[in-house]
């Protein structure tokens, strides 16, 4: 009964075996790449080339400070080698672990403070310039804080507007000192997570958001973005003034390419060298078993939660029972089973908290929400909700009805769509599908509220194990905090919210995972939103492609392409 689309389940199954045999007819089973194995010496590369990546998504602008840039392959593709952060994540070892370094941005460990007011200690490596030659130095720090804890229609200001002061030594511009206003335990994100540091003699007195909307020429990074193509490819280059390990190759490419069936055939005939597509496992289970001149990794301790996200304040959803009732409708098993049960994934998750940071999640609070039409029906009764002749729910003259949006060309999330929808007629809802291109969806509609339901994934770009920035009150984006924030569901949980600030404030670790899992006890009950399923990560690049390639679930698959380069 919910799996009534599953001859199309069974469709996009033959379509697997497809492109598997696009892309390793005829050659012998490739191995997976382990974490010792898929790391090959850079010593093996020429000097010089260019290295064409296959793009899933483009960019909506490259304001990582602005709303504008919620699709992470911007982050990704651009800002991950041009702005220059204090901390970054890095693998423990041969473990699939991961934890905050500093960065060679830094000369030292920032000093760390708390009585009786937190505060940080950075000094800044003296090596450390832009690509202009110019020093990197405490003003800078000064800039990007004000930019983002006073800026308006920003991403995410967490931590930022906890911040009382920053200051630069009068006697060492790379000495700066940041003074919290509160504690903030997740301190490392501050010039460390999604907006690195921005260069102040550059962008000082101007439009930020103008300047930086449809490209910029500074760095302080290993790469510069030389060109971007709209509608094509975004073209990095090295940058000659960068203090660290410099780039192998001459360029790279990041040429857009959206369509998963033209991903690998692009893959295949050469004209990519590396692809991150959508993780479907199902298909990269298919491909590695007859992929041919590759290496891959599947990385399962990812950063992402993908989700049912719901607006709050859109109705019907502005009633909690009908939001209950929605859990109860729905049999979230079984969404992920028609997808991915032939390979054996068969439930859905029961945390917002992703694997990464799995010790800070309550892997049973949204278990309580099974098929259960039962409670369905009492919860929207009791709200004066009543089948109608068609058998669709109805009050005051209106259905009970509303529109699901994801990402427009993912053949996996229209599927998954369907399925929801095929569910929720056969429990007295009405839903309609409308998928929306990413600019839309991330840029304008979940961040002015502007849709009722919506399918997508969240990505870390930091180890900080708090969804404060998700469904904290101060997080949504309006009149009274100019507009920013990613509390796109308009979440209003008070109990829920003051869980999620003892995480962002408590420095003891018990604590904070406490307090975290009771935060999640408490979103289940609200039933805010639902999660679904934390899919691998997954990369795929040629045998000609050598150097220290690994995939950081927190900074994506190309954070470290100065140490790729083409087998000599």
């Amino acid at each position: 009964m919910v799996n009534k689309p599953l001859n199309k389940y069974k469709m996009l199954f033959a379509f697997i075996l497809i492109v598997a045999m696009l892309v390793g007819a005829c050659s012998s089973s490739s191995k997976s790449a382990t974490n010792n194995d898929k790391a090959e010496s850079k010593d093996l590369a020429k000097k010089g080339g260019t290295i064409t990546i296959g793009a899933e998504q483009e960019p909506d602008c490259l304001d990582f400070v602005g709303s504008c840039s919620g699709a992470s392959w911007g982050f990704w593709t651009v800002a991950v080698n041009t702005l220059p952060r204090a901390f970054s994540a890095e693998r423990v070892g041969d473990k699939d672990q991961w934890e905050i370094k500093r960065t060679d941005l830094l000369a030292s460990e920032p000093k760390l403070e708390t009585d009786p007011i937190q505060k940080i200690t950075y000094q800044i490596n003296p090596k450390a310039v832009w690509s202009d030659g110019v020093d990197i130095t405490g003003q800078d720090f000064v800039y990007t804080k004000d930019q983002i804890a006073n800026g308006e229609d920003v991403y995410d200001k967490s931590g930022y507007q906890d911040v009382k002061s920053v200051t630069v030594d009068k006697n060492d511009n790379h000495k700066v000192i940041v003074s919290m206003a509160k504690v903030y335990a997740g301190w490392k994100d501050l010039f460390g997570g999604n907006y690195g540091v921005l260069p102040s003699h550059i962008l000082e007195g101007k439009d930020r958001a103008a300047e930086m909307a449809d490209g910029y020429t500074f760095s302080g990074g290993p790469f510069k973005l030389e060109k971007w193509n709209k509608t094509e490819n975004i073209t990095l280059v090295p940058n000659d003034k960068y203090w660290g390990d410099k780039p192998i190759v001459d360029k790279v490419i990041f040429k857009f390419v959206s369509d998963t069936v033209t991903q690998f055939k692009s893959f295949n005939n050469g004209e990519v060298s590396a692809i991150y597509p959508q993780p479907q496992i199902d298909v990269i289970d298919s491909i590695n078993k007859g992929l041919k001149d590759a290496n891959q990794i599947v990385n399962k301790t990812t950063g992402s939660t993908e989700a049912i996200w719901i607006n709050n304040d859109r109705a019907p959803f502005d009633s909690k029972a009908v939001r209950q009732a929605f859990g109860y409708s729905i049999d979230r098993d079984a969404t992920v089973n028609a997808l991915f049960g032939e390979i054996g994934v068969t439930k859905a998750v029961n945390s917002f908290v992703p694997p990464v940071l799995n010790e800070y999640a309550d892997k049973e609070g949204f278990s309580v929400y099974k098929l259960d039409l039962k409670k369905a029906d009492k919860l929207l009764t009791g709200e004066g909700w009543e089948k109608n002749s068609d058998g669709i729910y109805a009050k005051d003259g209106k259905l009970l009805e509303f529109t699901i949006n994801s990402t427009e060309g993912n053949e996996r999330r229209k599927l998954m769509m369907e399925n929801i929808q095929s569910q929720l007629k056969d429990a007295g809802w009405k839903v309609a599908i409308a998928p929306l291109t990413a600019a839309d969806l991330f840029g304008s509609a979940a961040p002015e509220g502007n849709f009722q339901v919506a399918l997508y994934a969240q990505v870390l770009t930091t180890l900080n194990p708090t969804n404060c920035n998700l469904f904290c009150l101060a997080q949504i984006p309006g009149p009274e905090n100019d507009d920013s924030g990613q509390n796109w569901t308009r979440t209003r949980d008070v109990k829920a919210d003051g869980f999620l600030q003892t995480v962002d404030k408590e420095l003891d670790v018990a604590k904070r995972i406490e307090a975290s899992q009771k935060a999640e006890k408490a979103l289940a009950d609200d039933a805010t939103s639902f999660p679904l399923d934390p899919l691998p990560n997954i990369l795929l690049w040629k045998k000609s492609i050598v150097g220290q390639i690994d995939e950081n679930p927190i900074q994506g698959p190309f954070w470290n392409l100065n140490q790729w380069g083409i087998r000599k």
